[in-house]
């Protein structure tokens, strides 16, 4: 999957939604992408509950909200996140 900033989970099952997000973000971070979008649709907000839920316990991310109107409302969510830290295995 392309990691440009924007995820459209629309695709993908709601049993993998969360480890979804949750690698995304991470290879984001790695890229240096540091404000992403994530597409969870309107419905009924399951799935915009799930990626709250996860986003307040990833470490990482130092923010999140609905997208503005133009950007998809609260069908979306807004995130930014820390820069990736590189581990060159220092103790």
């Amino acid at each position: 999957m392309p990691i440009t900033g924007e995820l459209d989970l629309h695709t993908f099952a709601a049993r993998d939604v969360a480890s979804v997000v949750e690698e995304y973000l991470e290879a984001c971070r790695e890229k240096g992408l540091l404000r992403v979008r994530v597409v969870h649709g309107r419905g009924r907000g399951v799935q915009r509950a799930v990626v709250h839920r996860l986003l307040r316990s990833l470490p990482g991310v130092v923010s999140f909200a609905d997208a503005p109107p133009a950007s998809g409302g609260w069908g979306a969510t807004v995130i930014d996140l820390t820069p990736a830290t590189k581990d060159f295995g220092h103790s």
